[in-house]
């Protein structure tokens, strides 16, 4: 039986998750599969349209063995730390696969470029910085830091980020690709199969989303976003003394936030007359995240990996669990004094201020759906 790892954020689950899922049982039919899941809060600073909870039923209905916590304080921070601490609990796990999607679909031009950004790594920084100070795009610095001909998309980027985890680490996980078959910042298609982005677009703005996702999500999403938490990072922005004090806070923005927050009346206007060249939309919202979670640049220094939440899991799984068991040398129900566990039942108690869903009691019982 081959242990095999995804990665995913789930917001929501659609169409193209599926296919994901049908073409790692298809490359190993006879397979555990093991997904890292997001929560409330995610990677680009967006808010989560389906609960953690109701996210791991999906997986499970779907067909996936088990369940695991990417706890809020990896899950909200760049690509490379979001991805180190979910590929370190994929190791961890036993895991010997793990399986992405891919723009490009190359392992090969994705394994050249992560060595040269690990081998030349104070070359490739400042070569990146130089470029983002003249104006150009992340995506488009770093292909120009390389010196490559490479059209760096999300999943490429993301991708990369694992095969840096997996060679830093010297981890015994075998990276695999999938041919993604949409673009993230495509908004407008209208094939079955449609990046997350776009459905959330199509929510947004009324239009049924029901050919995009399969039954099982529709039940579970909530028109919701990070513009129905703007009154209280207004608040916060406008109370707090020193804004500095919280993650992604960094070279004096604080100031601009304090300047025009008073402007504005939504998120996208914060963002709007905040933004630079150095302070993409993804990196601003997931500043603002933190400023409204409370995550300080003290508390991120100071956390340690020191539990792994197992959120569900079905008959196959429990096997798999009861078996390494005495090997994962690692709790697996959260303590009460851990910064991870107490930042997470923030953002669930912050979350159901909007949803009122109670996701705060699932946090606390650390009980895991069995399917």
């Amino acid at each position: 039986m081959k242990i095999v790892g995804i990665i995913c954020e789930y917001n929501p689950f659609h169409n193209g998750h599926l296919y994901h899922l049908q073409k790692v049982k298809e490359l190993y039919p006879d397979s555990l599969i093991i997904l890292i899941l997001n929560g409330y809060f995610l990677e680009r600073g967006e808010v989560s349209i389906i609960s953690k909870k109701n996210k791991t039923n999906i997986a499970l209905l779907e067909g996936i063995d088990i369940v695991i916590e990417l706890p809020f304080v990896y899950g909200t921070q760049s690509a490379d730390v979001f991805a180190n601490a979910s590929i370190t609990m994929l190791e961890k796990l036993g895991c010997e696969y793990v399986i992405f999607g891919s723009e490009c679909n190359n392992l090969d031009t994705l394994h050249k470029i992560t060595d040269y950004t690990i081998y030349n790594s104070k070359e490739y920084n400042e070569k990146v910085k130089k470029y983002l100070d003249e104006g150009l795009n992340y995506p488009t610095a770093l292909a120009k830091a390389i010196d490559i001909e490479f059209q760096f998309n999300s999943n490429d980027l993301l991708g990369i980020s694992y095969l840096k985890s997996i060679k830093l680490n010297k981890y015994n996980i075998k990276p695999i690709t999938i041919k993604r078959t949409n673009n993230y910042l495509d908004t407008e298609s209208n094939e079955d199969i449609i990046s997350a982005s776009n459905i959330r677009e199509k929510l947004n703005n009324d239009i049924d989303i029901s050919k995009f996702v399969p039954n099982t999500t529709l039940p579970f999403i909530k028109k919701i976003s990070l513009n129905d938490f703007f009154k209280t990072i207004k608040y916060k922005i406008i109370t707090e003394k020193d804004l500095s004090i919280y993650l992604d806070v960094d070279e004096g923005i604080e100031h601009r936030l304090k300047k025009v927050i008073n402007e504005c009346n939504n998120i996208d206007d914060l963002i709007e007359k905040t933004k630079s060249k150095r302070y993409t939309y993804n990196k601003i919202r997931r500043m603002l995240t933190h400023i409204l979670i409370g995550f300080t640049k003290e508390d991120n220094f100071n956390l340690t990996f020191d539990y792994i939440k197992i959120l569900g899991f079905n008959n196959n799984g429990k096997k798999y669990l009861n078996k390494i068991k005495k090997d994962l040398n690692m709790p697996i129900v959260p303590f009460k004094e851990s910064l991870t566990y107490q930042y997470e039942l923030k953002a669930a108690a912050i979350y159901d201020l909007i949803t009122h869903d109670n996701n705060l009691e699932f946090e606390t019982s650390n009980k895991p759906i069995q399917f």
